[in-house]
């Protein structure tokens, strides 16, 4: 039989949402913080000769600063306000997560609830504003040395220009960080992950024309147009389906007998996500490797090193370095998450509290062993499938030169945020529902008094 929860979750309509006066104002504010974000890739940084950096960009856009514009939503391709997007914020929540296993003072943090969380997210921030500063740095110095047969890169290198290039990008990084918090608190879905799913998805359209221009003058066989459609959307179906896929696990509870009561005695399930960690992993190896990178990517060849103009060549697109270090971040980020997200034994021990067991297995130890195995084989799986899906388009992209966007991370970012998303909505939604309920409730026994 159906709970009451999902009996309501089958009665959503239109009708329902057009009642939801507090999930309306949500759904506007979350849309028009959006339209703020795209705007602001359009805000070019003073003193960058547009054109030339679209050039030179051009050489790099198959490999890793590729993808970096492409989270960017072209912001770095046109040397935007935004050009660093949010990803010093991800590679900041990534050290402090990593350093909050590892160092008990902010392990400790992590367990005073609302007030560690209020900490952990402002040392998150400040170290974004030093990672945003490296990396801006970086580039404004990469950027004055720049230059094509057309001209420089920017009109008046110097002192002044690195100053105002870098104070730009960094506020330019905060303002984003800013804005995704204020998305997640007062709008709908995750700001962070909703900012790099616009950037993506306002730049389909180019990808789509692009792809079937590629068609219509011959450079791709129309065949082959149509069969690599019809294998997105197969990529895409596989993506929705694994997201969805969990592991149910039965939790069993005894019966209790109170006076001459008896309580309890009821099964339920403990739903565990075949990819615990979602989008996650993907995001973060991504960062990861965008910091080494960033720079080796905008210097001149004349000033580039020899080992960092390897490491550069050798992290282009399709590289066996690139695939490798790629799908090992990703694994990693995979198991981390798990055991960041999810604690075995401290589940055992709630449970064992509750009064709850898993038919067959002895509460406890036992129990904490079981979810530690199942999560372990869940996770596995889930990194797998990760690591396939990013990594097997990279050779269709390589191979037939098909537009970057089609690429298995942009497609997992797409369809994770979605299915995170509407969750939520119909969450607002249910609520929404039992607050009508509670109303009508209370005022049916008020007419009766």
């Amino acid at each position: 039989m159906a709970s009451m929860a999902e009996q309501l979750a089958s009665s959503i309509n239109v009708s329902a949402f057009s009642k939801a006066t507090e999930l309306k104002k949500r759904i506007w504010f979350t849309l028009g913080a959006l339209i703020i974000y795209r705007l602001g890739t359009y805000i070019p940084v003073p003193g960058v000769d547009a054109a030339i950096m679209a050039q030179l960009l051009a050489k790099h856009q198959g490999g890793i600063l590729g993808m970096f514009d492409m989270f960017s939503g072209g912001a770095l391709g046109r040397m935007t306000i935004f050009a660093l997007n949010i990803m010093p914020y991800i590679s900041a929540s990534i050290i402090i997560q990593l350093m909050s296993s590892a160092m008990p003072s902010l392990e400790a943090l992590k367990k005073e609830g609302e007030q560690g969380r209020k900490k952990l997210n402002q040392y998150t921030r400040y170290l974004t504003v030093f990672i945003a500063l490296f990396q801006a740095y970086g580039i404004a110095v990469g950027l004055g040395s720049m230059s094509t047969p057309a001209g420089n890169a920017v009109i008046h290198p110097g002192l002044f220009f690195t100053a105002t290039c870098v104070i730009t990008l960094v506020g330019g990084t905060m303002f984003l960080m800013w804005l995704g918090e204020q998305i997640t608190a007062r709008g709908v879905g995750n700001g962070i992950s909703l900012i790099i799913f616009a950037g993506i998805v306002a730049n389909l359209p180019t990808a789509l024309a692009s792809l079937f221009n590629l068609g219509y003058t011959g450079a791709l066989s129309p065949i082959f147009v149509v069969i690599f459609l019809v294998l997105a959307a197969i990529t895409i179906a596989f993506i929705v389906f694994m997201e969805q896929a969990q592991r149910r696990v039965v939790i069993q509870y005894p019966k209790r007998q109170v006076g001459q009561r008896q309580y309890g005695g009821d099964s339920t399930h403990m739903p565990l996500k075949v990819n615990t960690a979602g989008v996650i992993p993907p995001i973060f190896a991504s960062s990861v490797l965008l910091i080494p990178v960033t720079i080796s990517g905008f210097l001149s060849s004349d000033s580039t090193p020899g080992w960092l103009a390897i490491v550069g060549q050798e992290f282009s697109q399709g590289r066996f370095l690139y695939m490798l270090f790629y799908a090992a971040m990703i694994v990693f980020f995979s198991f981390f998450y798990a055991a960041v997200s999810f604690n075995p034994k401290e589940t055992a021990d709630n449970l064992r509290k509750q009064g709850g067991f898993i038919p067959g297995i002895r509460p406890g130890a036992n129990t904490a062993t079981y979810f530690d195995t199942i999560l372990t084989r869940l996770t596995t799986i889930g990194a797998l499938y990760l690591v396939a899906v990013c990594l097997l388009p990279q050779f269709l992209i390589n191979h037939y030169n098909v537009p970057f966007y089609f690429g298995g991370t942009s497609l997992i970012i797409i369809v994770s945020v979605t299915i995170d998303t509407v969750t939520q909505v119909q969450s607002h939604l249910v609520a929404h529902q039992y607050q009508g309920l509670l109303r009508k409730s209370r005022g049916g026994k008020g007419k009766k008094r």
